[in-house]
């Protein structure tokens, strides 16, 4: 599928619809255009792809079906499901088990809002990844319609109210509470952290589904913590 278009994004977002039924076509098919997205710039056959924080190893699985040696490093073990990808480690993304500049490319797809400290996140996939290698980061932003997760789009009313709303709703606690598993993360700020930074270059900086102008709509202030939906960042590592 053309990445952007209409049709890219009307079929992501009704395999996402269906992701609870579905899980397995709905990550199969994500995982297959992430890795179009990363290959738009680097080939992955024969390059080490690690992949942060990967769940049940789909991305992981699609870069070894490209010829990468991929391999996932999950910190949840129930994450990883009852058949997680050979050669599975289970490690924090602030300390992973890798010499420096040993990857080709880090991978990490909607992560970064289940981290406390971003900056430290991002820091350690700069450490593994090689000069002149490429990071992709991937996140949904707190503000987006889905910044809440389970409980959006009415985190926008305060999360506390939201995940209260979610549990008198569906008689289940909700997955994610903001401050331990899930954090408010903006695009403006996570775009000028990054910009500061003097070990990685951006490439691109874009919504992930926007099917038009998906860089344009980053460049706007508050729009884009709202529209972005999902930030995405192209980054290469500096010599």
């Amino acid at each position: 599928m053309k990445d952007p278009s209409l049709r890219r994004s009307a079929t992501l977002f009704r395999a996402f619809l269906r992701e609870q039924q579905e899980p397995e076509r709905c990550y199969t098919l994500l995982a297959r255009d992430a890795a179009d997205q990363v290959e738009a710039y680097v080939p992955v056959k024969d390059r080490v792809v690690v992949d942060i924080g990967g769940g049940g190893g789909y991305f992981t699985e699609e870069f070894r079906r490209r010829g990468a040696q991929s391999f996932l490093f999950e910190p949840d073990p129930a994450e990883l499901g009852a058949k997680p990808p050979e050669g599975a480690v289970v490690a924090d993304g602030y300390l992973l088990p890798l010499a420096d500049g040993v990857a080709d490319v880090t991978f990490s797809s909607n992560v970064l809002e289940h981290v406390d400290d971003p900056q430290t996140f991002l820091s350690e996939m700069v450490r593994v990844t090689r000069p002149g290698g490429l990071i992709y980061v991937s996140f949904t932003n707190w503000l987006s319609p889905w910044g809440g997760h389970e409980w959006a789009p009415w985190h926008y009313l305060g999360a506390e109210r939201a995940r209260a709303r979610y549990e008198r709703r569906t008689g289940k606690a909700a997955k994610h509470t903001l401050g331990e598993n899930l954090f408010v993360h903006h695009v403006g700020t996570t775009l000028r952290e990054v910009r500061g930074r003097d070990d990685v270059e951006i490439v691109s900086a874009r919504s992930r589904y926007w099917p038009f102008l998906a860089g344009a709509i980053t460049k706007v202030p508050g729009v884009r913590e709202i529209a972005t939906w999902n930030l995405l960042l192209i980054l290469r590592r500096c010599p």
